[in-house]
């Protein structure tokens, strides 16, 4: 007899196999996907995850979320594990979490999540703090959470020692903080690095942004602390630098066959980052994400290649 969860599984498969690049499809059956150690452990995580901003948060927020369902069906398909989420975002944490359900695949996600009732001018309230971690618990239906991270830096003397207290308890593995800014702020998260014991910290970075490369995942490095990449396609901003240009034909080099493969794969090469998670609401893309976890990573000289093809481009 199909369950309601088999159904649910197999049509979101039907429905994303529709439209998938069938060589993509094919060596992400044949190839495993390219894995990172978090640092000070044994634990390995595919270089390629999910977030669930922009267009994900978009779509949770509407009536249909069929889409979403056949997302999170290819990123544990196809070798990935990484769901990046936050409460800020919507209604991505609760639509994930009760579609992971549905499709039966919770113990299969790796749930990092972030928590920051901060107020601009206000500290955060520590009751407050506990409860948002409370509802992303029950969002995802598990006694036991991957990561939780502080942010934006958010008053990191309040709710920082929260997470450090849940981790201790066993109730959260990794702790981390974040900060999406770039620029002289990078001074305060680098502090941050020192002086707390972050397992991961979350940070943009892309092929036109590299500007955490100079410091920042050199400390992530040295300190042992895993890295997640977000927004690695500048939000819209490279889409719409490279328009409808093919991807060089010198990126195949590197088994780069589609931009967003292209852009994932630069901001994976630096050798601090864990995992790279790019937001997206469609399958096909999800695929072809993951299609930026199999062969082999751009060198140094095909970076800086890669940077200056970018750079020579028309600006957004």
């Amino acid at each position: 007899m199909l369950t309601r969860r088999d159904w649910l599984r197999t049509s979101a498969a039907a429905g994303a196999a529709l439209t998938l690049n069938p060589d993509i499809l094919r060596a992400l059956k044949r190839q495993e996907m390219m894995t990172r150690t978090i640092p000070g452990t044994s634990e390995q995580l595919p270089i390629v995850g999910l977030g669930s901003s922009a267009t994900f948060s978009r779509v949770a927020r509407g009536d249909d979320t069929s889409a979403l369902a056949e997302v999170l069906n290819a990123l544990v398909d196809n070798g990935g594990t990484v769901f990046d989420t936050a409460p800020s975002y919507g209604s991505s944490e609760e639509v994930a979490g009760r579609l992971a359900t549905e499709l039966g695949i919770t113990d299969r996600i790796f749930w990092a999540t972030k928590v920051n009732v901060a107020r601009r001018g206000a500290g955060a309230d520590p009751a407050a703090a506990r409860a948002q971690i409370e509802r992303s618990f029950e969002y995802f239906g598990v006694d036991e959470m991957e990561l939780m991270q502080v942010h934006n830096l958010g008053d990191m003397p309040t709710q920082m020692p929260i997470i450090e207290e849940l981790k201790a308890e066993g109730r959260i593995r990794y702790i981390g903080t974040t900060l999406t800014p770039r620029g002289p702020q990078y001074q305060g998260l680098m502090q941050a690095m020192r002086d707390y014991p972050l397992d991961f910290i979350g940070v943009d970075y892309a092929v036109d942004n590299t500007d955490a490369a100079d410091e920042v995942l050199p400390l992530a490095q040295e300190l042992g602390i895993g890295v997640l990449v977000y927004v690695p396609f500048g939000r819209t901003r490279l889409w719409s630098r490279v328009g409808d240009r093919e991807v060089p034909a010198w990126a195949r080099d590197f088994d780069a066959h589609s931009w967003a493969q292209f852009f994932i794969k630069f901001a994976a090469a630096h050798p601090a980052v864990t995992c790279v998670t790019p937001a997206t609401s469609r399958a096909e893309h999800m695929i072809d994400n993951l299609g930026a976890g199999l062969g082999r990573l751009p060198n140094e000289d095909e970076q800086q290649r890669m940077i200056e093809y970018v750079d020579a481009l028309p600006q957004a």
